[in-house]
């Protein structure tokens, strides 16, 4: 985990973004390079979130749709993690386990099979099973799929950080210490 992902500030990342305190904020965000499955899919539901969420889209790099352009905005991530009530993500490693530490519940959208190794397919499935994420399948992407499973992910939210707090998964740095520690005296 980026350590200053801990230190995002939600004042600071709704200032980032120019967005208020009286609607939740929904991130979305596909991966260093993004992903064009998820970011077609939330470009076609957009209107119909705006109703209830304020959305921050990280659309990555070269992906940026060109009617957007002029709203762009430039944030330190770890205040946009801060200012998120919810998100949408792949399920790399890294991005599940940051979204474990910082306790936002999430909906998962692994890469398919055919498109990747199938770990993420993994990673989703084990989150799901810990009661840490929804999770929709990229092949069962469709317009009424992801927004029927964005609203039950905020109904819900509660449950899944209620899940996430109870993990003995959320300090790696204590678990690989102590896990260190207890090697070095029996040794």
């Amino acid at each position: 985990i980026r350590a200053e992902l801990l230190e995002g500030d939600r004042k600071a990342g709704l200032s980032y973004a120019h967005l208020t305190e009286d609607k939740p904020v929904l991130l979305i965000i596909g991966g260093s390079l993004g992903s064009v499955a998820v970011n077609t899919a939330v470009r076609k539901i957009l209107p119909h979130l705006l109703n209830t969420f304020q959305v921050i889209h990280i659309c990555g790099k070269g992906n940026l749709d060109e009617s957007l352009i002029g709203t762009e905005v430039d944030a330190p991530l770890k205040h946009l993690f801060a200012a998120a009530d919810v998100v949408i993500s792949r399920a790399g490693a890294n991005s599940i386990c940051e979204l474990l530490a910082l306790r936002k519940p999430n909906l998962l959208i692994p890469l398919s099979a055919a498109a990747s190794r199938g770990d993420q397919i993994l990673n989703a499935d084990s989150f799901a099973r810990q009661g840490f994420s929804k999770v929709l399948k990229e092949e069962d992407l469709s317009d009424k799929a992801l927004s029927t499973a964005v609203f039950d992910l905020y109904k819900n939210r509660e449950t899944y950080i209620n899940a996430m707090e109870k993990s003995s998964l959320s300090n790696a740095v204590e678990t690989i210490t102590s896990l260190i520690e207890s090697c070095v005296s029996h040794s």
